[in-house]
């Protein structure tokens, strides 16, 4: 949640009644985080809610993520080619699921097509980064412009749809307990510090609603729901995208990468200076084009490190890798705890005298570890492993 928004007619008090020109009464939906204690937003529809009907069990969206029978042995470290996986079809089945744990679960796609159901995922958060292509993201909440470069964030069960006009290239992380930006970014206030990486001027949020009262759009009339790892689908009787206006705290949301501002010092600060958002038990770090550390003496390259508590994963986008060469856009690492880890052979030493770095790539640090599944290990790049010697 980023910051209270409104758009589209509302009534002056909640809860209180609301008629449309035409005199029919309009429909409140509260949409409520953490019961009734968190983050909520309204939702004013020209239709009753819900208007679903003729729930089934639906044999469309992706498979659950299963480990694969000898995924973590022997302990090492791996790399992933995202590119590897089958181009085409709509987001909404064509999902790869690579790794995973109790709370989180990390997949790959790269959809051509329009979904052509509504889904609401009730299983947790979704945040995605668009490696390349370009969507638009529809939601009761309106329209979101997205491209190259962005992360998205879906709150759970927020009903939506994919606009795919061609290819794009995702990484997708499915939350049970939710995404956030760092508590350490914000004021007692919940503002943005004024030393944050990023203000809030850098997100960009939906313009709409997408219906008036006057015009509700059409669009599919099925609508796909995971809970639980199963996936229900209804038969609507009205549009979902109904809602003529809203106002809260819970929406979806864009945030550019190249927006981020790490921090800079003489000498090489640990990764957590690029802490973009947190979750339950994990964090995501984003790496920008930057003036590297300053001082003479200082190694820019990142240190070898053996971090005992976290699996490591980063996905590379584009430019020159400081710390490991021979990994190109697209490949997805993963360092397990465990292991130590560091740069390339020669990339410490070759560093030195380094002012600026071009780097461009998503990291994601789990406290509990990853699990990899067959789809992952059918991506798997063999020769990493002995690659670091």
């Amino acid at each position: 949640m980023i910051d209270r928004q409104s758009a589209g007619a509302f009534p002056a008090e909640p809860h209180s009644v609301f008629r449309a020109p035409d005199g029919k009464i309009v429909h409140e939906e509260m949409f409520t985080r953490g019961g009734f204690d968190g983050p909520f937003t309204y939702f004013y529809h020209r239709f009753p809610v819900p208007p679903h009907r003729d729930a089934r069990v639906s044999a469309r969206g992706w498979p659950a993520p299963v480990a694969a029978a000898d995924g973590p042995r022997p302990l090492r470290r791996r790399l992933y080619q995202s590119d590897r996986v089958a181009p085409g079809g709509m987001l909404v089945d064509r999902r790869t699921p690579l790794l995973f744990n109790s709370g989180l679960t990390v997949l790959v796609a790269r959809p051509a097509l329009t979904d052509d159901v509504y889904f609401a995922n009730g299983d947790g958060d979704e945040l995605w980064f668009l490696r390349g292509g370009s969507a638009r993201l529809e939601s009761p909440c309106g329209w979101l412009e997205l491209r190259g470069g962005d992360y998205l964030w879906i709150p759970k069960s927020m009903i939506h749809r994919w606009h795919l006009a061609g290819p794009v290239s995702l990484m997708g992380l499915e939350a049970r307990g939710g995404v956030a930006l760092p508590r350490s970014f914000r004021n007692p206030l919940g503002q943005l510090r004024l030393d944050a990486p990023y203000s809030h001027r850098d997100f960009r949020r939906p313009q709409g609603p997408v219906a008036t009262f006057d015009q509700v759009p059409e669009g599919p009339r099925e609508l796909l729901i995971k809970k639980g790892g199963v996936f229900t689908r209804y038969a609507l009787d009205t549009s979902p995208m109904d809602v003529v206006g809203w106002d809260g705290f819970v929406y979806p949301f864009a945030f550019p990468i190249e927006s981020y501002r790490p921090k800079t010092a003489p000498f090489h600060l640990p990764p957590t200076i690029h802490a973009t958002f947190e979750g339950d038990g994990f964090v995501v770090c984003s790496f920008v084009p930057r003036l590297v550390d300053y001082d003479p003496r200082a190694v820019p390259c990142p240190f070898p490190h053996s971090s005992v508590d976290c699996d490591e994963i980063v996905l590379y986008v584009r430019g020159d890798f400081t710390s490991r060469r021979g990994v190109g856009a697209g490949a997805l690492s993963l360092h397990p705890a465990g292991v130590a880890h560091g740069p390339h052979p020669g990339a410490y030493e070759g560093s030195l005298g380094t002012k600026r770095t071009d780097e461009l790539a998503v990291m994601v640090d789990t406290f509990e570890p990853l699990a990899a599944t067959a789809q992952a290990a059918a991506l798997e790049d063999p020769g990493y492993g002995e690659s670091w010697g």
